[in-house]
This record gives structure tokens, sequence and C-alpha cells, in this order.
């Protein structure tokens, strides 16, 4: 394993880390879930991401359970708080005091923890003023129930406002989780050109594209059965963005590129956002251990330029590049 720091913090996450979103407490039986913690632990995995939205706060009860008994110190935890959580009552969602104060609890209670080494904005709140959500934060640093703040999804003007607000009130911001592949670019023109100014490092999810990129997508047949493509919990939306000929096809071609680096088609995407030097770390889930032992194989890879140009010419304009679309994709109000 590989380790980065995270933006200009002092704090080193692992390269690759592990992610429960859409599998703990929701697709997977919590036992192959701590065995795909415990396969995490034994390729050096350190670093584990949650939320308290992922199976409605399961997800954060399953990965607490899972690492019981590991030292803490060796652990980097980090969890999230916007989405509507619990009985999702009208103060259950957002980032307001009220909501930060209750969620951090309750998220530390789950986790088994006294402390998150990162807490995370999930999106942005345009209901609650930046003040009130930057000065609640400011305060779970200081009680020590998080160690650091990062945000999910933000824009670059929304992260340059956070993070002025962050040092005015004395701790650091130093940190983004964006959505980011080969397919998905949208971060590169303004949410990394400003991260870097301000010292933020990116830990991006679904550097696999939600599973397309392992190339089990195949153009004009139905989606395999049990895969993210057929999951109607969520999965399902989020990938169908992906699932059209154009793309399916254009991804089958990135497979002698994987194989002359000697990488599968998924350690091959995940090596990808890694050579970006503002990713911090690359977010990968799993259903079964054997899907965590491979993605880890990426770590340390250094893809050469010429493989990298083949890249960008093989999926040419099926690439989304736009910027908007992190203020496009973002919920412009509370979720109800």
């Amino acid at each position: 394993m590989e380790f980065r720091y995270l933006g200009s913090s002092g704090l080193k996450i692992s390269e690759i880390t592990y992610g429960n979103w859409l599998t703990h407490g929701s697709q997977v039986e919590n036992d192959i879930a701590t065995q795909c913690v415990q396969a995490a632990l034994d390729e050096g995995i350190t670093s584990f991401d949650t939320a308290d939205a992922y199976a409605n706060t399961k997800a954060e009860s399953v990965l607490g359970d899972a690492l019981k008994g590991q030292r803490r110190e060796s652990l980097e935890i980090f969890t999230k708080v916007y989405w509507p959580t619990g009985p999702k009552g009208h103060n259950d969602v957002g980032l307001s005091r009220k909501h930060i104060m209750e969620s951090i609890n309750g998220s530390l209670t789950r986790l088994q923890t006294d402390y998150v080494d990162l807490y995370q904005a999930h999106r942005y709140d345009t209901e609650t003023p930046l003040e009130e959500t930057m000065q609640a934060f400011a305060d779970i640093v200081r009680q020590g129930k998080a160690l650091y703040i990062g945000v999910s999804e933000w824009t670059s003007a929304q992260l340059r406002a956070g993070h002025a607000l962050s040092k005015e009130l004395g701790f650091s911001l130093i940190s983004s989780q964006p959505q980011y592949s080969m397919l998905w670019r949208v971060i590169e023109d303004e949410v990394v050109p400003t991260s870097r100014e301000l010292g933020v490092g990116q830990i991006v999810w679904s550097p696999v594209a939600q599973g397309v990129l392992t190339g089990k997508y195949q153009p004009g047949q139905a989606p395999p059965a049990g895969s993210r493509a057929t999951d109607l919990k969520g999965g399902a939306d989020m990938i169908s963005r992906f699932m059209n000929d154009d793309v399916l096809t254009r991804v089958q071609k990135l497979e002698p590129i994987a194989a002359d680096l000697h990488l599968s088609m998924a350690q091959l995407a995940v090596a990808w956002v890694l050579q970006n030097d503002n990713v911090s770390a690359a977010l990968v889930g799993a259903s079964r251990p054997e899907q965590v032992r491979e993605n880890v194989k990426a770590a340390g890879v250094k893809i050469p330029a010429e493989s990298m140009k083949q890249i960008d010419e093989v999926l040419g304009d099926v690439v989304e590049h736009d910027s908007a679309m992190t203020s496009a994709t973002a919920p412009q109000s509370r979720p109800a």
C-alpha cells in the first residue's frame, strides 16, 4: 500500500481507501461486509469512509463492528453529514448547527470511536448560512470529535468560501470528495486548480464509474444479474448515465491498454485517477473480499504518458468535462 498526505495537512491516508456506500447494511450481509473490511486491513488499507445516510445509519454501525478490536490510532475513519437520516424529520437533514451537532454524536456511537479523523459536509446546504455550518464544524474540532473537516461535491466557489471561514475560525478544511473517473472529469477545470491553491486534497468516489469501467457491461446486452445496474435501491439510478452503447463500446476498447500494463480494467480505472497529483485517495467499495484484493493492486501503479493519451483517444467525446455539472447535479434545496 502507498500513502499520501491529505491536502496540505500532515495527515497521511492510504491511497486506496475503503468506502461502504451502497454495500454495508444494504446490498451485502454483515458477515460478508466484515470479511471485506478484514481483506482491506490485510491489504494495508488504513482509511475507511462512510456516511450517516448510507443505509440510513446502518452502514456506520456495520463498519464500527467490523473495525472493533483494531488499534484506533492506526486507522483513519471518515464519515459525513447532510442527507436525511433516522425518521427523516424536518431537522434530520442539512448542515444546520442542530443537525451537525446531533449527527456527529450519533456517528461516533455507531462507529464505536471517540473521534473521526475526517468529518465531511456530504453536500452544500443552500438553506443554512455557511457561517453557521462552519462554526459548528469548528466547535466539533475543538471538542475533539473530529480532527479535520472536508466537503463533498462542492463547487470551486463554495470551496473557496468555506476554506476562508475555516481559516478565520481556526480549523483545517483539507479535503473534497467528488465523483471522478475516466468518464467523469468535471472537477479538472475548476475544483482541482482551486483545491491545489487552497491545499485541499481529493478523495474521489466512483473511480470505476459504478462498475462501468470494469468492462462487465456489454453493449447491446442486458446487465449481468445482481450487478449494480440492476439494483433498484439506488445503484441503477446512479449508473444510468453511462449505460448506453456508445460509452460501453468505447470502454471495451480500453481492455488492450489494461492488458499491456498487466492490469485488470478495474485496476486501470483506479490507477488512472491516482495519476492526478491532487488526488489523495481513490475510494473503492466491495461486495466480495476478492474485489478488495484485486482493486488494491492499483496502488503505486504509474501509467505511462502514452497509455494516458491512448485512454483519452479511445474515450473521446463520451467523457463529461463540464465543470457546471458539479452544481447541476447537487441538491438545490434540502431533500425532504
